[in-house]
């Protein structure tokens, strides 16, 4: 009488393990991806809502913020609001506040760059995305008053 016995062989375990395991690598790669794709998100709003701050200072002004010619990066400890004084650490006591907070990139690596011609009339805010944008046109973009891009 031959005697059955219960249970996975070897192979099958192991075939069952390299699949949990392609799967779950799938898993990770698929989100990073998504969290990368929020960081850009994150860094386009960060741009468009500065725009609205500058143009708002501007209409105020009448003259963008000013900058030496290697600009300074956006959200650092002493860029971090920005008011009638322009890019600071903290807003001043009296004044309008166009952005309470200047949020530095989310990557530490990255930075937003800020330049202001000496005349006050035109200003560009280089930064970089971790993916291709389709809309904007690349990953090294620039916002300026005047235009919006990336390549």
């Amino acid at each position: 009488m031959i005697k059955q016995q219960k249970g996975f062989t070897l192979i099958e375990l192991l075939v069952v393990i390299a699949i949990i395991g392609l799967l779950s690598t799938l898993a990770v790669v698929s989100l990073n991806s998504a969290r990368s794709k929020a960081r850009d998100g994150k860094r386009l709003s960060e741009m468009k809502n500065l725009q609205t701050a500058l143009e708002m200072y501007y209409n105020d002004k009448s003259i963008y913020p000013t900058s030496t010619a290697l600009g300074f990066t956006l959200g650092d400890s002493t860029h971090r609001t920005f008011s009638e004084a322009g890019f600071t650490a903290a807003a001043g006591s009296s004044g309008s506040v166009y952005a309470q907070t200047v949020n530095p990139d989310p990557m530490v690596s990255q930075n937003y760059t800020y330049y202001g011609d000496a005349t006050g009339t035109m200003y560009f805010i280089r930064f970089n995305l971790e993916n291709n944008n389709a809309e904007l046109g690349g990953k090294s973009c620039t916002f300026s008053n005047t235009s919006t891009s990336c390549s």
